[in-house]
């Protein structure tokens, strides 16, 4: 038996704020709750194993780089153009020690969460 991921779980202080950039950058729809939170639903005709997106309301600001991040990938390919185009939405370019030479570059989100956009398939694939 095995399991797979169902769902990232993202703690932020701004909700509103990273559902706007997230849904954006992801294609995904929001779904606010009432208690302050916001699940992310991928669109009709994604793949069944693509996790949903919960934005989870915390009142503390992030503290460090993160232990774990997602790795994303172009649908079409073009990783300078969409590292432009989330760019644009709200992400920055940030350092956690990459040495330029990576098949990755590394933003993070308009709380400081680090992610990648990833230059090729993860190895394996």
């Amino acid at each position: 038996m095995a399991v797979r991921f169902a769902q990232w779980t993202l703690d932020v202080q701004d909700p509103e704020l990273m559902a706007d950039f997230w849904s954006q950058a992801l294609g995904f729809k929001a779904d606010r709750g009432e208690d302050g939170s916001v699940m992310l639903y991928p669109p009709a005709g994604a793949p069944p194993d693509v996790p949903n997106l919960w934005l989870q309301n915390t009142g503390g600001p992030k503290r460090g780089k993160n232990r774990n991040h997602p790795d994303l990938r172009p649908v079409d390919g073009d990783v300078d153009g969409e590292v432009e185009r989330l760019i644009g939405l709200g992400a920055r370019r940030t350092d956690v020690g990459q040495t330029g030479t990576e098949g990755f570059v590394v933003l993070a989100d308009p709380e400081g969460n680090e992610f990648c956009v990833l230059r090729h398939e993860p190895h394996g694939r």
